[in-house]
């Protein structure tokens, strides 16, 4: 019987040359270690300029009508503010106007204007960003994004759309943490 087996496996593999080594073949050459280590050395050295992020994202934009009112608060901001806010009655002590921007500049001008007013403790301003519909009949890209990128920043306690005589629904007044008087703004 193992006579049988042993005569049937040699008619199977004649012909059949054997192997001249004994290490596998994968494929694949190995990576140059000392060029990978010149790659991530090289990777992790810093240029001459910084990278600024400002954490406001554009991933997902609320798009808004031209005549639509805008209104958000955080959690934790009473509706009273929010109330007085919108009829005017908390006067705004700084303005920005974005008309006629693209959205990059109006995020860096946006992100900038904020930066200043929180550090001049500036307890609320008005963000003029227009309401022209675009070409493309899509809704204002400028609004849109304020609208949105208000919600991300870290000082916004909240907006509303302005009084007409401020600018109506082509602005926002915003309402912003006092960092030197923490906890009464919230």
């Amino acid at each position: 019987m193992q006579d049988d087996d042993f005569s049937l496996f040699h008619a199977e593999v004649r012909g059949v040359k054997p192997i001249k080594h004994d290490r596998a073949e994968v494929g694949k050459a190995k990576a140059d270690r000392k060029q990978l280590a010149g790659l991530r050395q090289s990777a992790t050295v810093r240029t001459d300029q910084p990278l600024v992020v400002d954490g406001m994202s554009d991933q997902f934009v609320i798009d808004v009508g031209a005549e639509d009112e805008l209104m958000w608060r955080r959690d934790g901001v009473q509706e009273g503010q929010l109330r007085k806010l919108k009829l005017g009655q908390i006067a705004f002590e700084g303005s920005i106007d974005l008309h006629g921007m693209n959205v990059e500049k109006a995020r860096e001008i946006l992100w900038a204007f904020l930066a200043e007013a929180t550090k001049l403790e500036v307890r609320c301003v008005r963000v003029t960003h227009g309401k022209a519909a675009r070409i493309d009949g899509r809704r204002p890209m400028i609004k849109s994004h304020v609208n949105t990128w208000l919600r991300q920043h870290p000082q916004v306690l909240g907006f509303t759309s302005c009084q007409a005589r401020h600018g109506g629904t082509g602005a926002v007044y915003v309402i912003l943490k006092r960092t030197m008087l923490d906890g009464r703004d919230e």
